[in-house]
């Protein structure tokens, strides 16, 4: 076939390169395109193995030697001397009864190189549009609190927002109550190309345990006695193409964790009562102040979830790691609250210091909870010490306590002390359940302190 120049002269006129090689990997002949892309005289070529010209670096690698190893069509993508890529397929044919391998070269360097200009492109435009919804949402959002800052943990916070809201990765965000977990699940989603599809938030903890999976995945009628009739949309279908942010995710019930790792691993789920799997294109944020972490060790929580979850975790810093903000929170505070009671209330000289000094165990939402307590308890306009709760007055400089005050029994100091504590055990586990095992008291134990010490939270 080689010496018929009627063959060889069709086949030169293909700009495609065209090699080939008999059953034992001789090459008998290529083409004048293959001659320019492996940069070597036909010569030089014919009557070598594809195995010694391989290891020369002549072809890197060879399809040839590949195909007759593997006895299939088999294609890959080689580089030139003269850095141009090719896409090459080698094919098993029979020519007049004789089995010989053929390379198919194509030059794909413009192709490439185009390919990755438009990817480059594609990321630019998801990070000019994310940018501009970001400036959109500093518009939006000049009341929320949780954002304002300039120190150097709000700056780390605000950084790996944007970097979440750039994928579709799960996040878990931790921290203590009251930091604000909601409002960053909130400006993750405003950030992200879902931004304009819905963002489903659910409390596992608040839904009763025999309730939760049908709120999170739907039922098909008839399912349960009690059921409506016509069955029910679940949550997880009404954030499809958003987002389902799943709050305080350590309440969710051992027995369910499969069904949400099934969630977060395919994107599939069943609901009560059918028979057959759906899928949801749903991004998921979880948020928790609990240490899933110490709940996986003790067996309340699966430990292949934990790490399903566990793929970019956010800590979100509390109030007292924030020092430097709380002066502007205060002030913001103060000026909404003041708007929205028609007050024109405002903070005398030093108490700005000594509020800068509290603890803040109940982070943003007790800062935000006080300012607009003394924006309406206080008697005069300018707000004092006086006016304090007298817990806060108890505890300023750092949060540092005072075993005993002046002119103060041992029992007063202990009554005090203890009305703190609950106070705050209240305040960052929000459930008289959740506040008395941290404690280590009983519920019933913890319900008659709260009415002995008149308890609000």
């Amino acid at each position: 076939m080689f010496q018929n120049e009627v063959y060889t002269s069709v086949l030169n006129v293909i700009n495609d390169g065209l090699y080939f090689i008999d059953n034992q990997g001789t090459t008998l002949w290529l083409n004048d395109a293959s001659e320019k892309i492996l940069d070597m005289p036909r010569g030089e070529m014919i009557g070598k193995n594809v195995v010694d010209l391989e290891r020369q670096g002549i072809m890197q690698p060879s399809v040839t030697r590949m195909v007759l190893e593997k006895r299939n069509t088999i294609s890959t993508i080689q580089s030139s001397s003269k850095e141009r890529k090719y896409m090459v397929t080698g094919h098993l044919i029979t020519i007049s009864g004789e089995e010989l391998i053929m390379a198919h070269s194509r030059d794909i360097t413009q192709a490439v190189e185009t390919s990755n200009q438009l990817e480059e492109t594609e990321n630019l435009l998801k990070l000019y549009s994310q940018q501009i919804r970001h400036i959109q949402s500093q518009k939006h959002s000049q009341i929320n609190e949780q954002f304002l800052g300039a120190g150097k943990s709000f700056t780390v916070l605000m950084d790996l927002i944007q970097k979440a809201a750039g994928v579709n990765t799960t996040v878990i965000l931790t921290g203590e109550t009251g930091v604000g977990k909601n409002t960053v699940a909130e400006q993750i989603h405003e950030l992200s190309d879902r931004c304009k599809h819905p963002l489903v938030h659910i409390n596992c903890g608040s839904i009763p345990e025999t309730l939760i999976e049908s709120e999170l995945f739907g039922y098909k009628k008839g399912s349960f006695t009690g059921a409506h009739a016509g069955g029910k949309t679940g949550l997880v279908t009404m954030a499809d193409k958003g987002t389902l942010f799943l709050d305080e995710i350590s309440e969710l019930p051992l027995h369910l964790q499969p069904k949400l790792l099934q969630l977060l691993q395919n994107k599939t789920f069943l609901p009560v009562g059918a028979t057959s799997v759906q899928s949801a294109d749903i991004r998921i944020i979880a948020a928790t102040h609990s240490d899933l972490f110490e709940m996986v060790q003790k067996g309340t929580f699966r430990e292949d979830l934990y790490y399903r979850l566990n793929i970019l975790p956010i800590r979100i810093p509390p109030l007292r790691e924030r020092e430097e903000d709380i002066v502007s929170f205060l002030h913001m505070n103060l000026t909404h609250f003041n708007k929205k009671h028609s007050q024109n209330k405002s903070f005398a000289p030093g108490l700005i210091d000594k509020l800068q000094n509290y603890s803040w165990p109940g982070n943003i939402r007790e800062l935000e909870n006080l300012v607009e307590r003394l924006v309406i308890t206080s008697k005069f306009e300018e707000i004092t010490e006086e006016d304090l709760p007298e817990k806060m007055r108890e505890s300023y400089a750092g949060g540092a306590h005072k075993y005993m005050q002046e002119k103060e029994t041992l029992p007063e100091a202990v009554e005090r002390m203890e009305r703190e504590i609950v106070y705050q055990a209240l305040e960052k586990h929000q459930t008289t359940r959740r506040a008395a095992e941290a404690l280590g008291i009983t519920q019933s134990a913890i319900m008659r302190r709260i009415k002995k010490y008149d308890l609000t939270y």
